[in-house]
């Protein structure tokens, strides 16, 4: 469904937009990402674009934080739960910038992010989003 918006979305509405498309993807991966923590933030802070090695905040609209679970085993009981953090500036502006349809672009962001968690190549969220 496409909104209009007559004001920019709030981090509410994104957050809506994002669970909206979670909920449509296949099986088995929606089930998979039901205990991932679902965050929009307004920008990435300076420590997470440093990491990452991105000098302007508008440049990320998005990171997937935790173990993919490729990776995981007894050793990593306890840590923290992942979380896909989405940010509300940099994807308004790329909004903006692009001119595409606000559901689709958080539900592409939302993809990559999720096929991090599942250890994806850039092929296969590719392949997953054409599903969803």
């Amino acid at each position: 469904m496409t909104r209009r918006f007559d004001h920019p979305p709030t981090p509410e509405e994104i957050e809506a937009i994002a669970r909206a498309q979670l909920q449509a993807l296949p099986e088995p991966f929606a089930s998979h990402l039901r205990h991932v923590v679902l965050q929009v933030d307004e920008l990435a802070d300076e420590e997470l674009l440093a990491e990452l090695g991105i000098d302007h905040p508008l440049d990320l609209t998005g990171v997937y934080e935790g173990i993919p679970i490729g990776e995981r085993s007894v050793e990593t009981s306890g840590t923290l739960p992942d979380r896909i953090r989405l940010f509300r500036r940099a994807i308004l502006d790329e909004w903006v910038e692009e001119g595409e349809e606000l559901e689709h672009l958080v539900r592409h962001i939302l993809i990559h992010e999720a096929g991090h968690h599942f250890g994806f190549s850039d092929d296969d969220m590719h392949a997953l989003e054409e599903q969803a």
